[in-house]
C-alpha cells in the first residue's frame, strides 16, 4: 500500500507541475500604409526550437498556437513571419521580407498576461492597388 500512495503523490506532483505555462494570444496584421487588415495568411512565431502559429481571418485576426490554433505559446522572444499571403491569383500580397522570421526584423517578446499582438506589414509594391 506504501508503493501505492508514493505513486499517487508523484502522480499528482508531476500532473501540477505541468500546469499550462503558455499564454493565450491572438493578434491582428494591418498594413501599414492605411490600416486595413491582412485577410489571409499564417503568422509564424518562430525560437530556434520551436514555432507557432495562428492563420489570419477575414478581419486580420489570428490566434496562436504550438500544436492547434488556440493553445497559445510559452513565454520567449519570437522572430515574426508570414507565409501564405496571396490573393486569388497567388500572388505574393507582401514584400519578400515577410516571408522569413530572418529577414522580417520583427522580434516579440511573448510575457504572462500579454493578451495581443499588432503587426503592421509592406504591402507589395508590384500589386495594384
Amino acid at each position: 500500500m506504501k508503493h501505492h500512495s508514493i505513486f499517487i503523490l508523484l502522480f499528482l506532483v508531476f500532473v501540477a507541475g505541468c500546469g499550462n505555462s503558455h499564454v493565450k494570444m491572438s493578434g491582428r496584421v494591418v498594413y501599414e500604409d492605411d490600416g486595413s487588415p491582412l485577410t489571409t495568411g499564417t503568422v509564424l512565431l518562430c525560437t530556434p526550437t520551436m514555432q507557432a502559429r495562428g492563420h489570419l481571418d477575414k478581419n486580420g485576426y489570428f490566434d496562436v498556437g504550438t500544436l492547434g490554433d488556440r493553445d497559445g505559446l510559452p513565454p520567449d522572444t519570437y522572430e515574426v513571419a508570414i507565409v501564405g499571403a496571396v490573393d486569388s491569383q497567388d500572388r505574393a500580397l507582401l514584400t519578400d521580407k515577410w516571408y522569413s522570421p530572418k529577414t522580417s526584423d520583427i522580434t516579440v517578446q511573448v510575457e504572462k498576461g500579454m493578451k495581443s499582438l499588432e503587426i503592421k506589414v509592406d504591402r507589395n509594391p508590384k500589386l495594384p492597388r
